[in-house]
């Protein structure tokens, strides 16, 4: 059978039938259209070793002498013993291509009556996706442990990259050498997790943002998961990821299949921004992707709109005049949506009641609310709503009607004596697998939906699940299914609602939750400072569009550290821009600037929302440069002259050793092209904002700008100001 060549965007996947199973010869570089003679990749036999060549399978398995970590691990139970069948020789049964990227390949082991089909699907952008469906083709029912995902690295990763973190301090990176053994990062929360790694990223020796061979897989599930890199004794590395199933989880009865999440995996020659490419690229080629308005080559649709979050400005005080003179001022401003946070519901006055009650409280909302809606609507802005369907209060109507519906490692209810899992601000989780649970939480939204002029949901999920099961056994898996079959049957009923989801903030980051909300609440942190990490981790992965990132008060309420609001809206502005603060307290000057920040973003936000994300190699860890330069590849539109070709940010986190930062690479814009570059906020003559900089006197270009061609902007670079800790500048370069 000949072997399959799938190439796009400067990648190149190679499958080999040769030796009876699919094997991953290659995935990487490009190969061009014609491939070498596979016999020249083969590895040697070693001594003291299985006497014949062992692939690196598609499916990894011991009956091919594999003594890494397996893809299946399972067993079949008959006569009521476990342990039969537990390794099997998967051979390949059919290959099927559509000759546009995309293949499915069938391996089954008729006598342990498996089979698994594995889809695989090259981008144009040059992610790939994968997933494997195992069938219990037997008589007998198949206890099914691990289907893991996997794909092999070249010996030319030796660094692997993953990402860590807690509530408030998401997504930072990590570093360590690939070395033999396994290296797993697992997630065991019933949700993502705010530690979740978002990507596992293997590269060549201090492989950055612009330079190195890197490769790198995202797992697109949002329950429990493990992601890992395997380094076995003869110096092959697999890095790949699985959902963690709860024992006994899945037991595969004669006939069933079991579908993995599917593992998304890209290759990039130039670094981290090429992984960051292929994944942009896949999100705004989806259909229901979100498109911004007038962005360069793309076609036209929704801007993502100013937001202004009530949380951080009224917490639980749900006064209506205070909110109607909060629209007001939001109006003012130039915000297009308003979202209504926790507390609108009936008992909750503070984070101990209420939660699973999803009726409008009357004794807050006499009239329900449509008045708050109407006083929105009518100033030009979209009403949205916090809502919280997953968890419940003990102190809720529904829990005193249905104690049963909550979930937890006992069969009886816990009226009934029951074991309930420990409270987490103060909250259980409603069991979602449990029909009648279902359809009473679909019924409550869906009625909120058809009741009130809402255009989007603020959807929060605020504890882990560490004791997750329904009726006694363990249940993470059909809860996460029955999550994401909410979210789908309430889009279906609403197409017309956005939904973000936020989990604690980012908790519940992942492609497959993504794949059925608008947005994702990247943390519950709004700390400039903080933010600059989160949010620059986070977009390694997920473009700007889909990242809420709002001003805060001057003072943040995660961490008491108070900056300016140049700072504070810098940072925003590379993300869904919108406010968490009480914006009628803004005044004067301030309240200008912030009006200024908000018609800056409204400029840009076509840029911002379809550009290339780069991200400078800054030497040391105190500058950050980073920007987005509009499209300008063949399928795009490039710039015209005297528009806007990129913006960037500089940004200093703390103080350098240095006394200056010196020539500062610009990357990313066309090599043969001039740019003007300008700083523009803070621009020359605003004065108000000397306590942005440290120096003396500024880079004489920043009093007129600077003219220079793409090549010298990347190659050489512009002296920048000396910044004051935790301040920004902002730049925009413009094509001539």
């Amino acid at each position: 059978m000949k072997p399959l060549h799938l190439r796009s965007a400067g990648t190149s996947l190679v499958i080999s039938f040769d030796s009876g199973e699919a094997e991953v010869i290659h995935w990487g570089t490009d190969l061009g259209s014609t491939l070498p003679d596979l016999a020249i990749l083969k590895a040697a036999i070693p001594p003291s070793s299985a006497d014949a060549t062992v692939p690196a399978g598609l499916l990894p398995q011991a009956s091919s002498s594999w003594r890494g970590r397996p893809a299946l691990r399972g067993h079949r139970i008959a006569d009521g013993v476990p342990g039969y069948d537990f390794s099997v020789r998967l051979r390949v049964a059919e290959v099927a291509s559509d000759g546009a990227g995309a293949v499915v390949i069938i391996q089954a082991d008729a006598d342990a009556g498996i089979r698994v089909s594995s889809a695989l699907t090259l981008h144009d952008g040059g992610l790939l996706e994968l997933c494997h469906t195992v069938t219990n083709t037997g008589t007998t029912p198949y206890q099914l442990d691990e289907l893991a995902t996997v794909l092999p690295v070249a010996p030319a990763a030796v660094e692997l990259l993953d990402l860590t973190g807690r509530w408030c301090r998401e997504r930072h990176p990590q570093r360590r050498p690939i070395q033999q053994g396994t290296w797993v990062r697992t997630g065991r929360h019933g949700r993502t997790g705010h530690d979740s790694s978002l990507l596992f990223a293997a590269g060549t020796a201090g492989f950055g943002n612009r330079h190195g061979k890197v490769w790198a897989t995202h797992l697109a599930w949002s329950g429990n998961h493990e992601q890992f890199a395997d380094s076995i004794g003869d110096g092959r590395t697999m890095i790949g990821g699985s959902e963690l199933l709860g024992p006994a989880e899945v037991i595969l009865q004669p006939g069933a299949s079991y579908t993995t999440p599917a593992l998304f995996a890209a290759y990039s020659g130039r670094g981290l921004d090429g992984i960051s490419e292929a994944f942009y690229s896949w999100f705004r080629n989806r259909p229901h992707h979100v498109l911004p308005a007038a962005a360069t080559g793309l076609p036209a649709g929704k801007p993502r709109p100013v937001v202004l979050n009530t949380w951080e400005a009224v917490y639980f005080d749900h006064n209506i005049d205070t909110l109607i003179e909060l629209a007001e001022s939001a109006s003012d401003l130039g915000v297009e949506r308003f979202v209504l946070d926790d507390g609108w519901f009936r008992g909750r006055r503070d984070d101990h009641a209420g939660l699973g009650d999803w009726y409008v409280d009357e004794t807050l909302w006499p009239n329900g609310l449509t008045p708050l809606i109407d006083a929105v609507t009518s100033r030009g802005m979209e009403f949205g709503l916090w809502v919280e369907p997953e968890m419940v209060n003990l102190d809720s109507d529904i829990v005193r009607a249905h104690p049963d519906w909550i979930v937890g490692p006992s069969v009886q209810s816990y009226k009934d004596g029951g074991r309930l899992p420990i409270e987490w601000r103060n909250q259980q989780v409603i069991d979602l697998v449990n029909p009648d649970a279902w359809q009473y939480i679909f019924d409550r939204v869906d009625a909120l939906l058809r009741e009130n002029n809402i255009s989007y949901l603020k959807w929060d999920q605020n504890r882990d699940q560490l004791e997750h099961g329904h009726a006694g056994r363990s249940s993470v898996h059909e809860q996460t299914l029955a999550a994401y079959r909410l979210f789908d049957e309430l889009k279906k009923a609403h197409p017309g609602v956005e939904i973000e989801s936020c989990s604690s903030g980012g908790a519940r980051v992942d492609l497959g939750i993504l794949e059925r909300t608008d947005r994702i609440w990247a943390s519950d942190c709004n700390d400039a400072l903080e933010r600059q990490t989160i949010q620059r981790w986070t977009g390694l992965v997920v473009p700007p569009e889909l990242v809420g990132g709002h001003v805060g008060p001057t003072t943040s309420h995660t961490t008491a550290r108070t900056h300016d609001l140049s700072f504070r809206a810098i940072t925003a502005l590379f993300g869904h821009f919108g406010m968490e603060w009480d914006v009628r307290g803004v005044q004067g000057a301030e309240r200008e600037e912030l009006k200024r920040f908000i018609a800056l973003y409204k400029e840009h936000r076509g840029l911002i929302h379809s550009g290339r994300m780069v991200r400078s190699d800054v030497p040391g860890d105190s500058l950050m440069l980073h920007g987005v330069v509009a499209p300008s590849d063949a399928s795009q539109a490039t710039v015209s002259p005297g528009s806007t070709a990129a913006l960037f940010a500089l940004v200093r986190t703390r103080t350098a050793p240095s006394e200056q930062p010196g020539r500062i690479s610009i990357p990313g814009l066309e090599p043969d092209r001039e740019y003007r570059v300008e700083p523009i906020f803070p621009a020359p003559g605003d004065a108000d904002y000397s306590h942005t900089f440290a120096q003396v006197k500024p880079p004489a270009w920043m009093a007129d700008g600077a003219i220079a061609g793409g090549h010298i902007l990347a190659e050489v670079g512009l002296p920048m100001p000396v910044l004051n800790p935790e301040h920004a500048l902002l730049l925009k370069i413009t094509a001539l």
